[in-house]
């Protein structure tokens, strides 16, 4: 028995916040001279961002009182660690919430009751108990719903719960599981002034996306066909993602997508041997937009026209890059433009995270 994707909703804060707004924030946070203001300003024009959204409004403020951030001018005393937690825990089950229900408004026939397994997927906030019960209190299921948590691994977390999907749906053939990857990356803000430090912060948003797997496909549905992961550990230092005293920390090495064009070609290969399919013959891109600069190099090294990479381009323009939602968010943007004459497209995903842990997925369109 195979999964299929039946249903993806997508959601974010209502905060949406454009790029050189938040450009500014960081002026004042860095407490940055001209030389190093112009630098910030190249950056950020040249990220491919136009907006991201935030469960935190000081980022959007251009004169004013904070409301997150001490009204010092170098932010002092710095929120605790404590103090990101509980926005997270404020917000996370609204934003959650949001995003199920898209999901769920593209099946009405289907009685939330009916869920079987409910998958949650985050890296920038935990509490117990935790997301997971507050959604079935909130959404009705079943007490016994069947929960996995799958929490700090990033950008291509979504991968694994859909893995875990996948073989749930294979062994049951009546599970009905619903899938959300939640992050509020904003709330890890740090005002360290090296490369990685800045880069990071001018690329994260908050953001959730909820998927619906089953076992029989809808009128619309994504069929995975195969999935291929590889990790890179001799660059395990160039992507990490530390707890602090003061937030959650990333180091984000300048160097990751000259590490991901080493590694692009032999994932595409792994993921597509045997399989009678060459790369000239994907018809849709579904690549996670860590960056502006990772999808030009994939393209580089696979040949691709910027054309069919353009899904990931409008998610980096309009979102930012959400760690672990934001894939979802490209396949959203296909499934949106896909037509009931789109049957057996193919579509081949990427995702790249700490490890350094590259993973791909092979999906049909049903129809």
């Amino acid at each position: 028995m195979k999964s299929h994707i039946t249903a993806i909703g997508t959601a974010n804060p209502g905060e949406r916040i454009p790029q050189l707004d938040i450009a500014n924030f960081m002026k004042r946070a860095h407490q940055m001279n001209n030389g190093e203001t112009e630098r910030l300003d190249a950056l950020y024009r040249a990220s491919g961002i136009r907006y991201r959204y935030s469960v935190i409004k000081d980022y959007a403020m251009k004169n004013g009182q904070f409301h997150f951030y001490p009204n010092s001018v170098d932010l002092e005393p710095f929120p605790s660690i404590g103090k990101r937690m509980e926005v997270y825990r404020k917000n996370a089950l609204a934003l959650g919430l949001k995003a199920i229900h898209n999901c769920l408004n593209q099946t009405p026939d289907l009685d939330p009751l009916k869920i079987t397994h409910l998958i949650t997927v985050s890296c920038t906030g935990f509490y117990a108990p935790g997301l997971d019960i507050e959604l079935i209190k909130h959404l009705g299921l079943k007490p016994t719903v069947q929960r996995t948590a799958i929490n700090y691994m990033g950008c291509y977390a979504a991968f694994n719960a859909i893995k875990i999907a996948d073989a749930i749906c294979t062994s049951q053939p009546s599970a009905k599981i619903m899938i959300l990857c939640i992050e509020l990356c904003s709330i890890h803000f740090q005002k360290g002034n090296s490369g990685d430090t800045i880069l990071a912060n001018a690329l994260f948003g908050d953001g959730a996306a909820a998927a619906l797997i089953e076992s029989q496909p809808r009128t619309k549905s994504l069929l995975p066909i195969r999935f291929y992961c590889d990790v890179m550990t001799e660059y395990q230092k160039d992507m990490t993602w530390q707890v602090g005293d003061l937030g959650f920390e990333m180091k984000l090495s300048s160097y990751i997508p000259e590490i991901i064009r080493t590694g692009i070609k032999d994932l595409t290969e792994g993921l597509l041997d045997n399989l009678d399919l060459q790369i000239d013959q994907i018809d849709y891109f579904a690549i996670h937009p860590g960056g502006k600069r990772i999808l030009e190099v994939i393209e580089q090294e696979l040949g691709l026209p910027r054309e069919k990479n353009r899904f990931s381009y409008q998610v980096l323009k309009e979102y930012g890059n959400m760690s672990s939602p934001t894939v979802l968010f490209v396949l959203k943007a296909i499934w949106d433009d896909l037509t009931h004459e789109d049957k057996d497209k193919s579509i081949l995903s990427f995702a790249f995270g700490p490890g350094l842990t590259l993973e791909s997925m092979l999906l049909k369109t049903v129809s």
